[in-house]
């Protein structure tokens, strides 16, 4: 299948759908400055955002607007104090990561991928448009299901369990140590963390939209 056998009213109609926006919930930020906050923010647009491939765990770099969008993002979080930055290994979140850290250069850095993208499996490199033409609801239920993986790839439910473990060693480090944490995520690890952070259910959580790049959440660990 080609989605050049389509037309390009159809083809723009599918990337109408996929990029539709279901379900915004502000970025909550806190007002407290006072250690540990936690700063969490998505990478900003990559060739395979841009394109519209299922990108999951294969690396795709930053695209012009990418970088501007964490440039953005940097200006924003300028002002604030981080000890420690988390970033998965995949490119897209540590470009966005050394465009914010420009300003905290005495941040030390740490990689884990447990907050790494959800894994599509069989389907990653391959178009979510030719997808949508072929399948519509498979296509949906990809990006909408909490407990529908990919060939050989991950649920939801299953980032949210990575994410979850994340959490549980994290959030008492920084109690212990007083410390302020930046977190890069991506789209389904960022989903999870604010399921979790912000008490959301599974529903809202596999609506959620995020922004790429450009804004932050931050919490108040007590």
């Amino acid at each position: 299948m080609n989605i050049d056998n389509f037309t390009p009213k159809q083809i723009e109609e599918a990337k109408e759908v996929i990029q539709k926006k279901e379900f915004i919930i502000p970025l909550p930020k806190t007002s407290n400055e006072i250690p540990p906050v936690l700063y969490v923010f998505r990478h900003g647009q990559s060739e395979d955002n841009s394109n519209f491939i299922f990108s999951g765990w294969r690396d795709s770099k930053l695209t012009e607007l990418g970088r501007n969008q964490a440039e953005i993002l940097s200006e924003k979080l300028k002002d604030e104090h981080f000890d420690l930055a988390i970033t998965s290994k995949l490119v897209r979140a540590k470009e966005t990561l050394d465009i914010v850290l420009k300003h905290h250069r005495n941040a030390k850095v740490e990689i884990d991928d447990r907050i790494i993208e959800r894994s599509y499996g069989d389907l990653q490199g391959s178009s979510k448009i030719e997808l949508y033409l072929k399948d519509p609801v498979t296509e949906e239920k990809y990006r909408r299901d909490y407990d529908f993986p990919a060939n050989n790839g991950e649920s939801l439910k299953m980032v949210e369990k990575r994410v979850k473990s994340f959490l549980n060693s994290l959030l008492p480090r920084m109690k212990a140590e007083k410390i302020n944490v930046v977190v890069s995520c991506h789209s389904n690890s960022m989903r999870a963390l604010r399921k979790i952070l912000e008490n959301l259910t599974v529903e809202e959580m596999c609506k959620l939209e995020n922004p790429l790049g450009q804004d932050f959440a931050s919490y108040e660990i007590k």
